[in-house]
């Protein structure tokens, strides 16, 4: 069994933007566990996955990917789940919490992926910086100084993205491009 979750991970440029914040909350709060996966929104959170099943859960993730619509994501300052991360803000749309809400739907019916969390309670989509590993402490040391730091990007997600813990770190396993036909 290995562990995985689905993501839409934002392109380059704003991958490192966000590093380099990760890389600021490690070097100066000692919160490095952002630093283990790409810059991503969780859309399925992790789950278990037998190594050998792995073409079945790819091509169910590959359909899906190739039924959905590419989805506007605006970032917008920082906000956090007090008192142990700090993230970059996403803006909640209809889109994204269209899909996120399909995608749990379409991998519960067709892979039996259930994560209990998400049905208890509502998605919030966030990009991490200072993971759990941030201590109480250094929070409140932290969030004064990014709660009203202006922040900006905007990007398009057009696949949705695999990733694969290899027991130190998330990794990009593979991606999915969602419909590119023009209606």
């Amino acid at each position: 069994m290995s562990r995985f979750f689905v993501a839409l991970i934002p392109p380059q440029d704003i991958q490192d933007y966000a590093n380099e914040i990760k890389q600021y909350f490690a070097d100066r709060y000692t919160s490095s566990g952002a630093l283990k996966s790409p810059p991503h929104i969780t859309v399925q959170p992790p789950f278990e996955w037998a190594d050998d099943n792995l073409p079945v859960l790819e091509a169910s993730l590959k359909e899906f990917a190739s039924e959905q619509q590419q989805v506007a994501i605006t970032l917008k300052g920082f906000n956090a789940f007090a008192p142990r991360v700090i993230y970059i803000n996403v803006v909640r749309s209809q889109e994204l919490l269209t899909l996120q809400a399909d995608l749990m739907a379409y991998t519960e019916s067709n892979l039996r992926i259930v994560d209990k969390v998400s049905k208890t309670r509502p998605f919030a989509p966030h990009l991490t910086v200072a993971f759990r590993d941030l201590t109480k402490q250094n929070f409140k040391a932290a969030w004064p100084e990014f709660e009203n730091r202006q922040l900006h990007f905007e990007f398009t997600a057009d696949k949705l993205t695999l990733l694969l813990h290899d027991g130190k770190r998330w990794n990009i396993k593979r991606e999915f491009a969602f419909f590119s036909g023009s209606n």
